[in-house]
């Protein structure tokens, strides 16, 4: 009898890891999206494809086809962390981030044309800082809708802090002990924090997110301490709450079209217009 609890032990400790390793999170998107788009009341017409390198959803209001990058899918573990990935490309969506890189463009081009290269304002316009902060504020945004689109869909949240730890971050938080994309992840935890606090309760059960916590919680505290802090945080939670909930209603209501996508297709179009009148 020992000698046969010894082996199926043995097995065990065998089969584990190699089950483990052909877990493919590809192969876990269309059961993911779907209940996603299901829970959330999004357009059922999206289709989700993953692609290598970096995803284009630049045309996703004409083509319905939402790019998942495999790249990004690598972090995922589970299939929480799976909607992580999905829920982020759709944030992207939702909150108009084609549409507002379209008016950027726009804006440079004419900045472009009235003012010098070496003007101030064209170069900081130009600059990689600004341009890294622009980006940096468009995947918090894409981060909070997309933890409520987890939350609706009955996925765990802390996941996405899981998943943004996972991916590569700068060199400085290295030097300084910091997880990898600290802001963009504490900006995470703080809404959740706020507006779902079960779900931080409830917490997730990795490494990864125990160590993101050591770094999280000092910070928490502290803010805690303070009353005036406590009031500027809830403040600034609650307008984003709104923000991100209006973005998620206008994507709803126009079947699948951001209101940044809108007013830029509203614009171009009067832009044509007035040029052929020429």
């Amino acid at each position: 009898m020992k000698k046969i609890l010894i082996s199926i032990f043995t097995a065990v400790l065998f089969v584990i890891p190699a089950n483990a390793a052909t877990w493919d999170a590809s192969a876990r998107i269309d059961s993911v999206s779907k209940v996603i788009v299901q829970k959330n009341s999004l357009p059922a017409k999206l289709q989700f494809k993953t692609v290598e390198g970096a995803v284009n959803n630049s045309t996703t209001s004409a083509t319905n086809i939402v790019q998942i990058s495999k790249a990004d899918l690598a972090y995922a573990g589970n299939d929480n962390e799976v909607a992580a990935v999905v829920a982020y490309e759709l944030g992207q969506i939702i909150n108009g981030k084609a549409g507002k890189d379209n008016m950027r463009k726009a804006a440079k081009e004419i900045l472009a044309e009235k003012l010098s290269s070496d003007n101030i304002i064209n170069t900081t316009a130009n600059s990689e800082f600004w341009n890294s902060k622009t980006t940096l504020r468009d995947q918090k945004e894409a981060d909070m809708t997309a933890v409520d689109l987890m939350i609706n869909a009955g996925y765990n949240p802390l996941a996405l802090v899981v998943v943004i730890t996972k991916m590569p971050g700068s060199n400085l938080e290295l030097i300084m002990g910091k997880p990898a994309n600290s802001e963009r992840a504490m900006s995470v935890y703080n809404y959740l924090l706020y507006n779902y606090s079960d779900k931080v309760k409830a917490g997730y059960g990795c490494q990864e997110y125990r160590n993101f916590l050591t770094y999280a919680d000092p910070i928490v505290q502290k803010r805690e301490s303070s009353k005036r802090q406590v009031k500027k945080f809830a403040k600034e939670q609650e307008k984003i709450k709104t923000m991100r909930a209006k973005s998620l209603n206008q994507y709803k209501m126009s079947g699948g079209l951001s209101g940044w996508d809108a007013t830029y297709a509203v614009l171009n179009e009067l832009s044509t217009t007035n040029e052929s009148k020429k």
